[in-house]
């Protein structure tokens, strides 16, 4: 879908750009490239949304694995990975629109702008990389110390 959206917006829009849309003023090219990033929007939430599902499913899977008890924890864990991926995609769709302002807003807005956005978006990546090494941390300590008791109980038991 991504290619064929991304094939869309590159040779639609130059076709028809030199028409002026009555009633709107618009172009047409323009307008043609708007309808497709929103449905582009539309599937990335989707898949987004499906993504989880399969996070949650593969989370379970490694979880029962592993041994571990705790359901919640590593579903958090994959939803922040997810969330940076969202973050990373948002980020990086942002940053060109935001540079199309510059003739309208002058080149130091835009270098504000910009600046902020990447700095936000790296903040708020690294207090999610953060709750995931906690929750991992959290998960082997756990599975640790599990298997120092079973190590501890069969050494009792040798003994005897």
């Amino acid at each position: 879908m991504a290619i064929i959206f991304l094939m869309v917006s590159i040779v639609v829009p130059p076709t028809i750009s030199n028409i002026t849309l009555p009633g709107l003023n618009m172009d047409a090219g323009f307008l043609v490239w708007v309808i497709t990033i929103v449905i582009t929007a539309i599937f990335l939430i989707r898949a987004l949304s499906d993504a989880l599902v399969l996070g949650d499913i593969i989370t379970d899977i490694i979880v029962k694995r592993l041994g571990v008890k705790g359901e919640r924890s590593p579903r958090r864990a994959a939803r922040d990975l997810i969330y940076i991926i969202v973050i990373i995609l948002i980020a990086t769709a942002v940053l060109p629109i935001i540079n199309t302002l510059k003739a309208n807003l002058g080149d130091q807005i835009v270098f504000w702008i910009n600046s902020i956005t990447i700095y936000a978006s790296l903040g708020i990546i690294l207090i999610l990389i953060y709750d995931i090494g906690r929750i991992l941390y959290r998960i082997i300590e756990e599975r640790a110390e599990s298997l120092a008791d079973r190590l501890s109980k069969m050494a009792e038991q040798q003994e005897k």
